[in-house]
């Protein structure tokens, strides 16, 4: 670097393209049907709902025409991961990112990192400084992935927020979900986005408590589904418990899971 400092927009788009060729794939906006309908059967295969997939080719087609978010990550001439995201409320300056895939082949190659960092451009270019996404506060991965990797603060418990959903991700278990606000322009973002990750936390700080998830909720849910939805409850209540007097998810430890900052104490990294 030369030490001019970029401007929000340039920063970010240098990150992206940094983590594209670090992940091995090329990332661009889909706008064209074809690309849509590749979208719309990748986002299916991922979750297993042939026949019934989580969106279609005419709404990202008018999301598209509508200015929305669709981005795809390319391996070669394959599509290999989608991500989709839709304007927010104009008071509100940010965009709700829905929906996010990766081929299974892919996982641990880092190509979701890329495509978070190519939406968050994208985002910044359009002067979006906030992105929201929904995950389940049970897999542990993208726990970590949200919060550590990205850099981004959980802001919610939603309780069973679509409904039971039956597909090969969800079970047949309630689907809670963390709300998740993504500051694009913070400065915890900004050194997750170049390094890939932010700094560890300590869940050993005055006024901390951690709550545990399992290591693999998705096999459970296939194995012991009666056990899963055992850790669902208890989770759910812990963390609503936590959220409600007061506290703040300040990061997410692979061993510990979650670490809260309880109300009674300053939130501190």
């Amino acid at each position: 670097m030369t030490g001019i400092d970029l401007r929000p927009a340039d920063e970010a788009v240098s990150s992206a393209d940094a983590a594209a060729v670090a992940a091995g794939v090329a990332v661009r906006e889909l706008a064209g049907i074809d690309d849509l309908n590749d979208t719309v059967q990748l986002l299916s295969d991922i979750w297993g709902r042939t026949g019934n997939p989580p969106v279609t080719p005419e709404l990202l087609r008018a999301f598209s025409k509508a200015g929305n978010y669709i981005g795809g990550a390319f391996d070669g001439d394959a599509l290999v991961g989608a991500t989709i995201g839709f304007h927010s409320t104009p008071e509100k300056q940010s965009l709700h990112s829905h929906i996010a895939g990766v081929a299974p082949g892919l996982i641990g190659r880092s190509v979701g990192f890329a495509m978070k960092l190519h939406q968050r451009a994208w985002a910044l270019d359009r002067g979006i400084r906030i992105i929201e996404w929904t995950f389940d506060p049970l897999v542990a991965r993208n726990a970590y992935f949200n919060i550590g990797k990205l850099g981004a603060a959980p802001v919610e418990y939603l309780t069973n927020f679509y409904g039971v959903m039956s597909d090969v991700i969800n079970g047949d278990d309630e689907t809670d979900r963390l709300l998740v606000r993504w500051m694009l322009e913070d400065p915890l973002v900004v050194e997750a986005a170049a390094n890939g990750r932010v700094p560890a936390v300590d869940a050993g700080l005055p006024g901390r408590t951690t709550v545990a998830v399992p290591t693999d909720i998705e096999a459970m849910r296939l194995d012991e589904p009666a056990l899963a939805h055992e850790w669902r409850v208890r989770v759910r209540e812990r963390l609503t418990d936590l959220l409600g007097t007061g506290g703040t998810i300040v990061g997410f430890d692979r061993v510990q899971g979650y670490v809260v900052q309880t109300g009674a104490a300053e939130v501190t990294r």
